[in-house]
């Protein structure tokens, strides 16, 4: 298993980077007062049909040629199930997926949420071609990212530009301290 949340989250986007989506949406929710993180990642990717959603919690189905295994999606269901939350996959035939993952807060089985910021800053300077919109939530306070704006700003200037993939990573990296504040996820 992953020792943190926010690696589980990379490897699921990048099933979506995989999958041909042009837009994912990544949330992260913590609600101190019902007791849960929630993160939901969304794509407009090639979807799945109904038997590769069943199949996809299965440790040796895998859609990949290099392996006969694919750990990602069992080890995030697995990781929710152990902190006593709860997964789900919805998915349709070219229209996206999207994936929810529950976690209990208070629950000792629970991994950390880890480095989102770098998970976030990864997935927007690696993937160009891709739009990405990330939420993160503590209670009643929040931020998004969302890559489209970026692009309106900046017009053909790459992310990857040592100048403006820093400057994302501050803002990822500001937004997420203010919005967690002195809590602990």
């Amino acid at each position: 298993m992953m020792p943190e949340i926010s690696l589980n989250i990379l490897d699921v986007a990048e099933n979506s980077v995989k999958a041909g989506a042009k837009l994912v949406e990544l949330t992260v929710e913590a609600d101190f007062a019902d007791n849960k993180l929630t993160v939901i990642i969304s794509d407009d990717g090639c979807g799945m049909t109904k038997e590769q959603v069943e199949s996809v919690i299965d440790p040796f189905y895998t859609t990949r040629t290099t392996r006969k295994v694919g750990l990602g999606v069992p080890f995030f269901k697995l990781a929710a199930e152990s902190s006593g939350g709860s997964f789900d996959i919805r998915s349709e035939k070219d229209k996206g997926t999207v994936v929810t993952a529950t976690f209990m807060l208070d629950s000792i089985d629970r991994m950390p949420l880890g480095d989102m910021v770098s998970t976030v800053h990864t997935l927007v300077t690696m993937h160009e071609n891709m739009d990405f919109v990330y939420r993160y939530r503590v209670d009643e306070r929040e931020f998004t990212l969302d890559t489209r704006e970026f692009r309106e700003i900046l017009g053909d200037v790459s992310f990857t530009e040592p100048d403006v993939s820093n400057y994302i990573r501050d803002y990822l990296r500001e937004n997420t301290q203010e919005v967690t504040g002195s809590n602990n996820i």
